[in-house]
C-alpha cells in the first residue's frame, strides 16, 4: 500500500490512520468513559485516576481536532466544559468495544483471568 500524507502527516495505511486517531496509552480510556453520554472534564479525570492534567487536557484537544468528540462550554456559573462523541466517536467506540472483546477472548486462551486480576487489584486499592 502506498504511504498518504494527510493533514503533513503521513500514513502508511488505513490501519496506521485509525488507530493513531484512537490509539495510545489515554485516547480508549477517554473514549470509553464517553460512550454512555457527555462528561464533564472533572467527571473524566475522576474517571481515569492515573492519568495528568496535562495529558488529559493534550488527549481532549487532539480527540476533538480529529473529530472524535465535541466540546461544549458553559459559561454559567460554575462554567464547566463538557464532552461528547460525535458519530465518527461512537464508531471508534465500536472499534474499542471489539479489540476490548478479542483482548478478553485472547487472555482467557492463555489462561489469564482478568475479571480475578481486576478484583484483587479492587481489593488490593482498599486497603491501602
Amino acid at each position: 500500500m502506498p504511504d498518504v500524507i494527510i493533514k503533513n502527516r503521513r500514513f502508511y495505511n488505513p490501519v496506521d490512520y485509525v488507530l493513531r486517531q484512537i490509539g495510545g496509552t489515554w485516547k480508549a480510556p477517554v473514549l470509553w468513559r464517553l460512550r454512555s453520554g457527555a462528561r464533564r472534564y472533572s467527571e473524566l479525570a475522576k474517571g481515569i485516576p492515573h492519568i495528568s492534567e496535562k495529558m488529559l487536557t493534550r488527549t481532549l484537544k487532539e480527540l476533538h481536532a480529529d473529530g472524535i468528540l465535541t466540546r461544549k462550554v458553559w459559561s454559567r456559573m460554575p462554567p464547566h466544559t463538557e464532552y461528547a462523541l460525535t458519530r465518527k466517536g461512537r464508531k471508534a467506540v465500536r472499534l474499542i468495544e471489539s479489540i476490548r472483546e478479542a483482548g478478553l477472548d485472547w487472555m482467557k486462551t492463555e489462561g489469564i483471568d482478568y475479571n480475578r486480576i481486576v478484583q484483587d487489584e479492587k481489593r488490593h486499592v482498599r486497603k491501602t
